[in-house]
């Protein structure tokens, strides 16, 4: 059960949101915020991974809104439906390419669709409302969607693997257009092509006429042998790179061939080729009905330091200079904004941590105890100190912020605790192997 808040004072659109809550059957709770206020507190203290945001009710103040998510990324970043009133207004905001933002709906359309909305969060939940998690835990993510032929599917998935990517620092702001780019080809040409068997000639002729190409989509995806048929997209994240496969329920086509062709100038055609312009490799199954790409992803790159941390002090460290001693009588916490930093317990090597891991020394800090561990740089690297006392005063400023530390926390605790598990099943194991083995001595 999720609580899912939209910002708006628009009746029919409240209605309309609340009323497909209510038949999810309590998979999401409505919370209605009339008040930029109200939203903002909201946003603070509940730190909800999905928004719901109306651009175009004519009183919601939209754009202070995202301000507010702006300057501070580190805490309120992605996960944001946004809604406007006409085309206009909807091209206006897709061309600011808000990092924030997951799709952009008319209201009309918003309202006409909102089950269907909230049925794509349901299949997702596991990926959109445990963002950050899996790459906490330090594990590879693997997973898969099912998008119906539907564009507006289309778009809410492109942009929710090319969002989720860059606010969990795999790329950065050109690996995000390229990506988005790349994987947006991919998605139409599984629609248009695979799916409802659009041909070029077809295509040309109702691009030629001044004609939408999704109104085109979505006259074909009426054909009962279009109709059922889905795009399957599938990731495979580790920390290293990001492997994206699309397949379609199409026959596919001659990639050899298309691949081998001139790219040329014209109303369309130009979609594997700008796929490839926009990755660096895109391959095909042998019959041309799923395409992959892969990408490197970047490593330990520079946090953004958090608007309460941006007075205090930064800290620069070269290759193996010491942070801090093991049983040290110190109790500053350090934000990590770049570099690597191995932990050390009575000289031996317990983990090393890197931006994920977003802090240092905040057990010491909570604790107001000895230094539990001996701190080393990795390389270079800088950090930001925090002493007890401004953090304190911080966090009196704005709650919110201890609200996080204690989520990071557990997650560490969860992390932990699924390390443990795993380590108890690893010895029971061999517990059970020697045993065999002292059994067939006998």
């Amino acid at each position: 059960m999720k609580s899912i808040p939209i910002i708006s004072k628009k009746a029919s659109t409240v209605a309309a949101f609340r009323s497909a809550c209510g038949r999810s059957a309590g998979e999401f709770i409505p919370v209605i915020l009339s008040k930029n206020e109200e939203a903002i507190s909201y946003f603070h203290y509940e730190l909800p991974e999905i928004k719901i945001v109306d651009f175009g009710d004519g009183e919601t103040d939209a754009r202070a809104l995202m301000k507010v998510i702006h300057e501070d990324p580190w805490l309120l970043f992605g996960g944001i439906i946004a809604i406007v009133n006409n085309h206009q207004e909807k091209s206006a905001l897709e061309k600011d390419r808000d990092a924030n933002i997951l799709l952009v709906l008319r209201r009309a359309d918003f309202e006409a669709n909102v089950d269907r909305i909230l049925r794509i969060l349901t299949q997702n939940k596991q990926f959109l409302f445990n963002r950050g998690m899996q790459q906490q835990m330090n594990t590879n993510e693997t997973g898969s969607f099912t998008s119906d032929n539907d564009p507006m599917d289309i778009l809410f998935y492109c942009n929710l693997i090319t969002n989720y990517l860059y606010n969990t620092n795999r790329i950065n702001d050109e690996g995000r257009a390229g990506v988005q780019g790349a994987l947006m080809e991919l998605l139409l040409n599984a629609v248009e092509h695979g799916n409802c068997k659009i041909s070029y000639d077809e295509k040309t002729a109702w691009l030629s006429a001044g004609k939408n190409m999704l109104d085109l989509i979505a006259e074909k995806s009426k054909d009962p042998q279009a109709r059922d048929k889905k795009v399957y997209i599938s990731y495979d994240i580790s920390n290293m790179r990001t492997r994206i496969s699309v397949r379609d329920d199409g026959d596919g086509f001659d990639w050899r061939k298309r691949l081998a062709a001139e790219l040329t100038a014209g109303l369309h055609g130009m979609g594997i080729k700008l796929a490839e312009s926009f990755v660096s490799s895109v391959s095909y199954n042998a019959p041309g009905n799923e395409a992959s790409f892969e990408i490197a992803n970047q490593r330990d790159a520079t946090n953004s330091i958090p608007v309460i941390m941006q007075e205090q002090q930064v800290l620069n460290f070269e290759d193996r200079q010491i942070v801090c001693r093991e049983n040290e009588l110190t109790n500053d916490m350090y934000y990590i904004r770049s570099g690597k930093y191995a932990v050390y317990v009575q000289r031996k090597l317990v983990t090393v941590l890197t931006p994920n891991d977003i802090f240092i020394g905040e057990m010491s800090f909570l604790l107001n105890d000895r230094r539990s561990a001996t701190i080393m740089s990795v390389g270079s690297g800088s950090l930001v100190k925090i002493p007890k006392m401004v953090f304190i005063s911080l966090i009196r400023e704005r709650p919110h912020y201890g609200i996080f530390l204690s989520r990071l926390l557990a997650q560490r605790l969860v992390r932990q605790s699924n390390q443990t598990v795993q380590i108890r099943g690893e010895v029971n194991r061999l517990k059970k192997e020697l045993d065999g083995i002292k059994s067939a001595d006998v």
